[in-house]
């Protein structure tokens, strides 16, 4: 992690460690603990294979250092929370978080070990059991992130604020419910996959998921949770140790910046980059036999709009056209994509005879029929078309497009307002004459 020091950070745990346990607690080399103590935590961080366990062997060693007072997990809380703030992998939060938690847990595990009888102080290891419990549990309580405690079952056993807070119920109706309650039907077969499948066999590690989660609304959010399994100490029983954060916000985000790489500022259709997913999927999934079409189309003299009326009325134009090639296609299952300038192609998927293809070729041409208001102007666009018919199976969504384009120069060639239709399988080449 850039920018912290190790030694420092160790230094400044022990010190403020000293100042809640008081000044008179002996423990032998106190920068070498420590410091062993700072590289175990941040290797437990930075794991490919997290594990949680380390923040309970943290804990245990606190209490066997002697360092015996109730303040003392939610003082290592604050002074190693730095590992966070100074980090910027996005992992390191919820991480640090399980292992705080951890650290919590094993300190309290120890001092129960210690009970009187056990110990030479057993008084004030007794008295800082009970005060560390009530200590760690206004922590849990008021945590800023969501956690939760479950059996190995799915069944929750306590839960915080934080999650109660993310799905918008009091905290007492989560407790004793299923974990699949909250989540989306679509999902729980995935959970059930990573958690129950993957993680309770093996008895350790941690595992990630993001997960839609159904709040007390009705509507759906989204949640990132870190699952780790911990061990039961003296008899208790395994159990599972959530801790998430809404992430509603941040999906959102990603599905926006998704849909705007992937469509056209302008015209709001499918840009070149999803036309070609496109067809790379349908070329994947594509049964022997398959045939798809492909209509490249160019808007006829475009250029002179542009240069006559400027690049405000050619945008208008742009927009009005893609929205009068998507609606004359509607219902077909054939996608609309502007790649560039004034072009633009649509995708016929299997099954796509000829007389499909022809079909769509017709109503996109017809769709310029009527002229197209600007201001107070009222303009006659019309569009050629180069279409192509093509087995699937095998093919290359650039070559697909580059014989659509050049059907469309067959078609300019011919005059304007027409389409031409390739047949690459039979080399046949069918067209039309303009729409009156």
């Amino acid at each position: 992690m850039e920018g912290i020091e190790f030694g420092a950070l160790a230094d400044l745990w022990w010190r403020s460690l000293q100042s809640v346990t008081g000044r008179s607690v002996s423990v032998p080399d106190p920068q070498v603990l420590f410091l062993s103590l700072v590289e175990e935590l941040v290797a437990g961080l930075e794991s490919e294979h997290f594990d949680a366990s380390v923040g309970v062997r943290i804990g245990s060693a606190l209490v066997v250092a002697g360092l015996v007072d109730p303040d003392v997990p939610s003082t290592s809380a604050q002074v190693l929370y730095r590992l966070a703030e100074r980090s910027a992998d996005q992992e390191t939060g919820p991480r640090l978080a399980a292992l705080l938690a951890a650290i919590g847990q094993g300190y309290e595990a120890e001092l129960q070990r210690r009970r009187p009888g056990q110990h030479a102080d057993e008084t004030a290891v007794w008295e800082a059991d009970r005060a560390a419990d009530e200590r760690f549990r206004a922590v849990f309580d008021n945590a800023a992130i969501a956690i939760a405690i479950g059996d190995t079952d799915g069944t929750l056993l306590d839960v915080n604020r934080g999650l109660a807070d993310i799905i918008g119920v009091p905290i007492e109706t989560l407790r004793g419910i299923s974990v699949y309650d909250f989540a989306h039907p679509q999902d729980r077969d995935g959970i059930r996959s990573l958690v129950y499948e993957k993680l309770v066999p093996t008895g350790e590690g941690t595992v990630k998921l993001e997960q839609r989660i159904r709040r007390a609304d009705g509507s759906f959010g989204w949640a990132s949770f870190a699952i780790t399994f911990v061990k039961g100490a003296d008899g208790q029983g395994d159990y599972l140790l959530a801790v998430g954060e809404d992430v509603t916000e941040q999906h959102r985000m990603r599905e926006e910046l998704h849909w705007q790489a992937r469509h056209d500022p302008l015209t709001g259709l499918p840009n070149r980059r999803h036309l070609i997913d496109r067809i790379d999927t349908m070329i994947v999934d594509a049964h022997d036999g398959d045939r798809a079409g492909l209509c490249f189309i160019d808007i006829d003299r475009f250029k002179h709009v542009n240069d006559r009326y400027g690049h405000g009325t050619g945008d208008q134009i742009l927009t009005a056209v893609a929205a009068r090639l998507q609606e004359s296609v509607r219902g077909t299952g054939c996608l609309v994509a502007r790649i560039g300038g004034d072009e633009f192609v649509a995708l016929v998927p299997p099954p796509a005879s000829d007389h499909r293809v022809a079909t769509v070729a017709n109503s996109l041409v017809e769709a310029l029929v009527d002229p197209i208001a600007v201001g107070d102007r009222r303009l006659h666009m019309s569009i050629s078309i180069g279409a192509v018919v093509t087995t699937v199976a095998g093919a290359d969504a650039e070559s697909l497009l580059d014989a659509a384009d050049t059907g469309l120069y067959r078609a300019k060639a011919d005059g304007k307002g027409r389409w031409v239709l390739h047949i690459l399988d039979t080399d046949q080449t069918r067209g039309t004459q303009p729409v009156p």
